[in-house]
C-alpha cells in the first residue's frame, strides 16, 4: 500500500482557497481534510506553500520521432513536471508527420518508457488521409489536430472538399491551428516588394490578424454548420474573440478557443530585443492584440491557456529570419509567466488554476484528472508563490537549452510535482525511472 501525505497547503482547487492534508493511496487521492491524523512514513510538509491541480497543457511539440535534436518526450517531458505539467497532448508534425494509426500506436508505444508526464497524442490530418483519421479512438486519443494554415511537411490541408468531410464526419475534437494561406503568401511578396531584406518585425504583418481571422472564421463557420466539436489553438488576435462567446459553461460549448503564454507575455514590442527567439506562428502581434487577448482570458471568451511549446536549436533560430524556423521552449515557464501576473494583480490563483487545470479537463473530457478530488489521480503540484528565482542556462531542462526568458527573475517556482501520487520532480531535479500514464477521455 503506497501512501503519502501532503500537510498544510494552501490548496487552490474550482474557485476556493483552504488550508488542509492531501492523502495519496495507490496513486490517487483518497482523502482531503482540514487536518489527516494519522502517521504516514511519507509526508511533504506544504507550510507557506500552495498546491494546485496538475497543469493539463493541450498543445506541445516534443518533435520525436525524426527531430530529436531539438527535444524528445524525455527530455521536454522533464521540463514539463519541473513547470508544474502533469499531463500534455502533443502534435502529430514530427517526422514522419503522425498521419496513420501506426505512427500514433509507435508515439504511444515510446511515451510509455521516457515520459515523466502523462500524456496523449494529437492524430493529424493531410488531404490524402481521412478515411485513417476517422478510425481514430475517441476514448484514448485526445483529438485529431488540423492544419488550416502553414504547416511542417504534408500537413497543411488546403482542399475545401476535405474539410468539409472531416468537419461533417469527424465525431472527435478537432483541434485546428488557423492560419490563411494565401493571405501569408500575399504579405510576404508584398513586404519584400516593399521593404527588401525582411527582419523578424515584420513577422506579424505577414502572418497578419486579417490571415488569422479569415482562417478562424472559417473554422467555426464549418463547426457550426455541421455542429463539430471544434477547438481553435493559439488565438493571437483581438479581432479573433469576436468568433467565440462565454453564454453557456464549458462543458456545453461545442465551439472552444485557446491563448498561449506567449501571446499574454510579448508583444511586438519585443521583437527588438528577441527577434527570431519569440518567432512563431501564429505571430506575436501588438500590445492592444496582446490586452484584448488577457480580458478576454479573463471574461471566458477565451477558454484554456497552454504554451504551444516548440523548440528549436539556437544554431536555427540565429538564422536569418526568412531560414528560421518558428516556435518557442516554453513549457518549464507558463506556470511562473501566469505567476508574474498574479503578482502584478492581473489575476487570481483560482483562475489561473481555473484555465491551466480544470478547462483543459473539461474541454477535452479527461477522465479523473484536472481537479484535486477524492478519487481523482494524484497530480499535484506544490508552488512557493514568493520564491524569488532567475531562468539561466543552468537551470533550464529544454534539451534546447535556451528560452526567452533567459535573465528574467521570476517570483513564484515549484517545489514538488506529483504524477499519478509519485513524486517526479522535487529538489530542481527530475526523479528518474517513474512514468506516467497514458490519458483517458470520456465519450
Amino acid at each position: 500500500m503506497d501512501e503519502l501525505i501532503i500537510r498544510n497547503g494552501r490548496i487552490i482547487n474550482e474557485g476556493r482557497s483552504f488550508y488542509g492534508d492531501i492523502l495519496l493511496k495507490d496513486g490517487r487521492i483518497e482523502k482531503i481534510e482540514g487536518s489527516i491524523h494519522k502517521p504516514c512514513k511519507n509526508e511533504l510538509d506544504a507550510t507557506g506553500l500552495i498546491v494546485i491541480p496538475g497543469i493539463i497543457d493541450d498543445q506541445v511539440h516534443f518533435r520525436e520521432p525524426g527531430l530529436t535534436h531539438k527535444a524528445d518526450i524525455k527530455t521536454e517531458s522533464g521540463a514539463a513536471v519541473a513547470g508544474g505539467v502533469t499531463s500534455y497532448m502533443e502534435m502529430p508534425n514530427t517526422i514522419p508527420p503522425t498521419l496513420t494509426q501506426e505512427l500514433l500506436r509507435q508515439k504511444y508505444e515510446r511515451a510509455t518508457s521516457s515520459s515523466a508526464a502523462n500524456y496523449s497524442f494529437y492524430m493529424g490530418v493531410s488531404n490524402e488521409n481521412l478515411d485513417e483519421v476517422l478510425r481514430t479512438d475517441s476514448a484514448h486519443v485526445c483529438g485529431v489536430k488540423v492544419f488550416m494554415g502553414s504547416s511542417t511537411g504534408n500537413m497543411l490541408v488546403d482542399n475545401p472538399a476535405t474539410l468539409e468531410k472531416l468537419f461533417s464526419n469527424c465525431q472527435m475534437l478537432i483541434a485546428a491551428h488557423c492560419e490563411d494561406e494565401s493571405t501569408i503568401r500575399k504579405n510576404l511578396v508584398d513586404w519584400t516588394k516593399s521593404s527588401g531584406e525582411l527582419d523578424t518585425s515584420y513577422h506579424p504583418l505577414i502572418r497578419s490578424v486579417e490571415g488569422c481571422y479569415l482562417s478562424s472564421s472559417l473554422a467555426v463557420a464549418l463547426a457550426q454548420r455541421f455542429g463539430t466539436r471544434l477547438h481553435i489553438l493559439h488565438i493571437s488576435t483581438g479581432k479573433e474573440l469576436t468568433l467565440f462567446n462565454h453564454d453557456l459553461p464549458l462543458e456545453e460549448k461545442r465551439i472552444t478557443s485557446e491563448v498561449c503564454v506567449h501571446h499574454l507575455y510579448f508583444d511586438d514590442q519585443d521583437y527588438h530585443l528577441l527577434g527570431n527567439r519569440i518567432k512563431c506562428n501564429p505571430a506575436i502581434k501588438s500590445k492592444s492584440d496582446k490586452d484584448k487577448l488577457f480580458e478576454g482570458m479573463i471574461q471566458n471568451v477565451l477558454d484554456v491557456i497552454a504554451t504551444d511549446h516548440a523548440p528549436h536549436t539556437m544554431e536555427e533560430k540565429d538564422r536569418p529570419y526568412l531560414e528560421a524556423p518558428s516556435g518557442i521552449p516554453l513549457i518549464q515557464h507558463s506556470l511562473p509567466v501566469m505567476m508574474s501576473f498574479y503578482h502584478q494583480g492581473r489575476i487570481t490563483l483560482e483562475r489561473i488554476v481555473e484555465k491551466m487545470c480544470h478547462a483543459p479537463a473539461i474541454c477535452f473530457r479527461i477522465r479523473e484528472r484536472g481537479f484535486i478530488q477524492e478519487g481523482y489521480w494524484g497530480d499535484l503540484v506544490i508552488v512557493d508563490p514568493d520564491l524569488e528565482w532567475r531562468v539561466d542556462t543552468d537551470n533550464i531542462l529544454y534539451k534546447c537549452g535556451w528560452s526567452p526568458f533567459i535573465g528574467k527573475t521570476f517570483r513564484g517556482k515549484v517545489k514538488h510535482t506529483l504524477v499519478n501520487g509519485q513524486i517526479v520532480f522535487t529538489n530542481n531535479n527530475v526523479v528518474p525511472g517513474i512514468y506516467g500514464r497514458r490519458l483517458e477521455f470520456n465519450i
